[in-house]
């Protein structure tokens, strides 16, 4: 392949999501004349944000954990992240609640966890300092050799295949936790963190266990102003790099020309403006990348098929509210259990309803930063994880009102005479998921992060056909969730420089 420098090259970055805005700060750092097209007014992709009547809103992730794959993206540029935004650290990581009244504070100091389990049984905190053994090695087989590493032939899968048969992670994140402790509650409490990147605790591979590590390791975070302040820090870094970010400006289409790494493609946007790029990569949703935006390519549309088959993740109703009151005694990230566990897991991720009940993810920022709100306020958001809408394909629009209500009331137990306090409110749906951010089946978390959806049998960094098309973001490996998305950043770069001879 012939050497060309990096400074001949143009980069096409689709989307300006976390892993997006990380691969184009990367290509950029690296030299590679870098473009972001976002089809949005704001960059962020599911990490937009909204401003209600002087509340802010984050719309998407909001526990930022792995903070290093952040720091990274200054480093690159000698620069550093703590002249950009502060990261506040979260205590307790997460508060659990039971619908009968069982609580219990997820926090990172291993000897507070340890005493609160033993208070509940002896032998089930001898069990989680053994599964936290267990977690520290698939930790380091699972994130510190695998995370960052693309899987592109079935040989890059083999050399690892011995570590995974070692450690089961053909056994799910549930009977994997069931193993170490008994205690039903503490079972939960241990298996949750898979819902957070779109995975069913009893379906998803044990290697997701290692969320555990990461987060005693580094800690939970909240950027200062809110994960779109994070956002709007990694756009301004990019600019001063020499990167262009085009807000408003969705991709229409692209097309390609001439082979191997002599291929163009030919990038229109809505507005009809057609450019040249040799790289492209794309942040926006794997299936609509492949079905639309490269539509007219024949094998597009084949992948686009064998996307269709696979299994994606859940959706999410988020509703967001303001008060006129500050609920202080909260915590910063709270899950609230609803009665049920499998039997609601089995209808969210198989089922064809939205079930009667429900588990929810409560998060009140302002606990953290009370610039979020008008002063003596609170903003906050709660989620609550439904079926895609290739499962349920209700009227959300009918039923998305109601729905809040149910959950505002559920809420009550944590942030008394709540339903009195609200002051403003807004929610988004599957709908949004499917309309906004063109995300297939309206799924939250793209294809689902199963087994044998995993690592070489998720869809690849690099596109095996298109030469020149790149994938980063929750569709591709290792999948969803901030360290997840930052690290296909970092995976797929990689390749590019690779395959392109830039050091």
């Amino acid at each position: 392949m012939k050497h060309m420098s990096s400074n001949d090259r143009k980069a096409a970055v689709i989307g300006s999501g976390f892993g997006g805005i990380g691969a184009a700060i990367r290509l950029q750092s690296a030299g590679i004349k870098t473009t972001i097209y976002e089809a949005r007014d704001l960059p962020g992709g599911r990490a937009y944000v909204y401003h209600d009547d002087g509340y802010t809103f984050d719309a998407g992730p909001t526990v930022v954990t792995a903070p290093h794959t952040l720091t990274e993206l200054f480093e690159l540029s000698g620069r550093k992240l703590e002249d950009y935004i502060e990261l506040n650290e979260v205590s307790p990581m997460y508060r659990l609640i039971w619908s009968d009244g069982d609580r219990f504070d997820y926090v990172r100091d291993e000897e507070t966890m340890v005493k609160q389990i033993s208070e509940r049984s002896e032998k089930d905190a001898i069990g989680y300092q053994k599964f936290f053994n267990y977690v520290e090695k698939v930790f380091e087989k699972g994130y510190t050799e695998l995370a960052d590493r693309p899987f592109l032939k079935f040989s890059d899968m083999l050399a690892v295949s011995p570590s995974l048969i070692k450690l089961r992670a053909d056994r799910s994140v549930y009977s994997t936790v069931s193993k170490y402790v008994k205690d039903e509650h503490l079972r939960q409490a241990l298996s949750f963190h898979s819902l957070l990147v779109g995975g069913n605790p009893f379906q998803t591979s044990s290697i997701y266990t290692l969320i555990h590590f990461l987060e005693r390791e580094w800690g939970v975070f909240f950027p200062k102003g809110g994960t779109h302040a994070m956002v709007r820090s990694l756009i301004k870094l990019f600019e001063e790099l020499g990167g262009e970010i085009r807000l408003n400006t969705p991709v229409k289409s692209i097309s390609i020309e001439g082979k191997n790494t002599s291929t163009k493609h030919l990038v229109t946007d809505n507005n009809g403006k057609t450019e040249e790029f040799d790289i492209v990569v794309s942040n926006a949703d794997i299936h609509h990348t492949y079905n639309s935006i490269y539509g007219g390519v024949k094998s597009a549309k084949k992948r686009a098929k064998k996307l269709e088959k696979m299994d994606w993740s859940m959706s999410l109703f988020v509703l967001y509210f303001g008060t006129d009151k500050e609920y202080k005694d909260v915590a910063h990230h709270t899950i609230l259990f609803g009665p049920r566990y499998k039997g609601l897991l089995d209808e969210i991720f198989k089922g064809s309803k939205i079930p009667d009940d429900f588990s929810l993810y409560l998060h009140v920022p302002t606990v953290t930063d009370p610039t979020l709100a008008p002063e003596g306020c609170s903003s906050a958001y709660v989620l609550a994880p439904v079926p895609h809408l290739g499962r349920a394909n209700v009227d959300w629009d009918e039923i998305a009102e109601e729905y809040g209500d149910k959950i505002i009331k559920a809420l009550e137990v944590e942030m008394p005479d709540l339903s009195k306090h609200i002051v403003t409110r807004r929610h988004i749906t599957p709908k949004t998921f499917e309309n906004e951010l063109v995300a297939f089946n309206g799924s939250a978390f793209s294809v689902a992060p199963k087994l044998t959806q995993s690592a070489y049998f998720r869809p690849p960094n690099k596109d095996p056909s298109i030469p020149g098309l790149y994938v980063v973001g929750a569709g591709t490996h290792p999948g969803a969730g901030l360290p997840g998305v930052l690290n296909s950043a970092k995976a797929t770069v990689r390749l590019i420089l690779e395959d392109y001879q830039i050091n």
